[in-house]
């Protein structure tokens, strides 16, 4: 199997807690919290080590907050590597609502990296030994870090001799986006972002995606459109592949799961069709489970076979 690293410059501390009434100005009786690692490139590598393949994680860590990650992955069972900053680790909060079975997501900004902490991340990538395969770099930027900080992670990729994934938002996905990327997994708002028009079909979708890939932006277009499952566009190939109706428990960690399976398949050398099918079914998955739970391998490949069958009746 190809190997697999991925790379989170702002990850976090999930914090999932509930409580029966969200209301302003009172104090509110919460129950026990529960704490999980996050960010993209952290839950990517999670995703996959819950479908039975391995990542190495690559990610930056610091103060108590970045040593209580430490140990969650290690609880994990994780091949992880921290990159120690000097400003701590951020943590987000996550408040389910009973009465209403709504979810409330607080995400923090995060620490600012300095320029020698930068440098120290791409130097982290250029050591990888062996060399990744594929290389997923996922999530937000940290605040202050310029939004063309992706670019320069492509490059590294590129020198490794790695195929380099990106799923991240807003200026730091279209700074990077002309870096020669093998995927770009954006979303629909995204890919709008990205063309500055309006795609209301899948024809539009496709043609601008195309565009993309023809300017050689990336090799491979996966449009993520959520319960309408993904646009898997190539230069010669569009297939848009359905998600199956699940129940909808939480919508947290169902993009960064979708990665997680479709990089895993790849690695298992799945044809691209059944590599991106496989993503969606984690995808849907992950949305079965509470809080900022991943998918659950069970899940996935009932899914999976379910998609399956239905794409070759």
């Amino acid at each position: 199997m190809s190997s697999i690293a991925t790379l989170t410059l702002n990850p976090a501390i999930d914090k999932n807690t509930r409580v029966e009434r969200v209301v302003a100005e009172e104090k509110l009786r919460c129950d026990t919290p529960t704490r999980e690692p996050g960010g993209g490139g952290i839950n990517v590598s999670r995703a996959i080590h819950r479908l039975g393949g391995s990542a190495h994680t690559l990610y930056t860590a610091g103060g108590f907050t970045g040593n209580l990650l430490n140990d969650l992955l290690d609880a994990e069972d994780l091949d992880h590597t921290p990159i120690s900053t000097a400003a701590m680790t951020r943590e987000n909060m996550i408040v389910y609502e009973t009465s209403t079975d709504r979810q409330f997501r607080f995400g923090m900004p995060g620490p600012e990296l300095t320029t020698a902490e930068w440098d120290e991340c791409l130097n982290a990538l250029r050591a990888l030994d062996p060399s990744p395969d594929y290389l997923v770099a996922s999530g937000s930027l940290p605040p202050g870090l310029s939004d063309d900080a992706y670019a320069a992670v492509a490059d590294v990729a590129h020198s490794l001799g790695a195929r380099p994934i990106l799923d991240t938002s807003g200026s730091a996905l279209y700074q990077a986006r002309t870096a020669g990327w093998y995927l770009l997994k954006p979303n629909l708002r995204e890919l709008e972002q990205l063309t500055g028009h309006s795609l209301v079909s899948d024809s539009q979708r496709i043609e601008a995606a195309r565009e993309m890939i023809d300017d050689g932006y990336c090799e491979i277009v996966v449009l993520s459109m959520g319960a309408s499952g993904a646009l898997l566009i190539t230069a010669d190939r569009a297939e848009h592949v359905r998600s199956p109706t699940v129940p909808i428990k939480s919508r947290v960690g169902a993009g960064d799961s979708m990665v997680g399976g479709l990089t895993l398949a790849l690695a298992r050398e799945a044809p691209l069709p059944r590599a991106v099918r496989y993503g969606v079914a984690a995808g849907a998955a992950a949305v079965m489970t509470p809080g900022t739970e991943l998918c659950r391998q069970a899940d996935v490949e009932t899914l999976f076979d379910q998609m399956t069958s239905e794409h070759n009746a």
